[in-house]
């Protein structure tokens, strides 16, 4: 099954199949969201560490080196590739959003200088890429991508990190909604679980996205 068929939810089960997507490379950016120290860290609970195992093992095996092989492709094809991390300004995290204050999973404290708000050694950033810091899920709500796109003359984007239903999907979303042609690459993505994963690029795919996976992305490029 090809990105045109797949990943079909139960309001465009029945759609057309769409047009085959072109990504002129001097109006596409590749934008790479959270792939960051303190997600691949493994928790220090036998419990927990088993609950995330499945995760942990799909980036280390899947996502990182997908995503590595695309930045690659897209840096010899003149691609801009950008990059997003959650990474508050303060040292006690007072500006980060109320989502990064509440209890839970998405309480994050990940000062910028940190080790853990870093991106994970596997993704090096070349020196003239641009990083955005993030307090918020949308890397376009809480940070100035939205003008820089618009400078660099971006149209398309392609999206790749975690997590699928989280960042990924507020990002997705707000770009979509500032018409902007996004693609997300399934396999250099990842959720909680692979349930939360395929679920929510089911939701994503035809309204606010096309779903392809990264071979099929690198044939995009034009």
């Amino acid at each position: 099954m090809n990105w045109k068929s797949a990943y079909r939810s139960f309001y465009y089960a029945n759609a057309p199949e769409p047009e085959d997507i072109l990504l002129p490379v001097k109006r596409t950016a590749l934008l790479v969201v959270d792939i960051q120290n303190t997600y691949m860290e493994i928790p220090v609970d036998d419990k927990e560490a088993r609950r995330w195992a499945p995760f942990h093992e799909r980036m280390k095996e899947i996502v990182i080196p997908n995503t590595a092989r695309l930045i690659e492709t897209c840096r010899q094809r003149g691609v801009e590739v950008i990059f997003a991390r959650i990474a508050c300004l303060t040292e006690n995290g007072r500006d980060r959003s109320l989502s990064q204050k509440k209890e839970g999973f998405n309480n994050l404290l990940l000062p910028k200088d940190s080790h853990a708000s870093a991106i994970v050694p596997e993704l090096p950033v070349d020196e003239d890429e641009i990083v955005v810091l993030k307090t918020t899920d949308s890397a376009l709500t809480g940070t100035n991508l939205r003008l820089l796109l618009r400078n660099l003359e971006v149209e398309n984007v392609v999206v790749t990190g975690i997590f699928t239903d989280q960042c990924i999907s507020s990002t997705v979303r707000s770009l979509a909604d500032e018409s902007f042609n996004v693609v997300v690459v399934e396999d250099c993505c990842a959720a909680g679980t692979m349930e939360l994963h395929l679920h929510e690029l089911e939701v994503l795919n035809m309204i606010y996205c096309h779903v392809a996976s990264s071979e099929e992305v690198s044939g995009f490029f034009v």
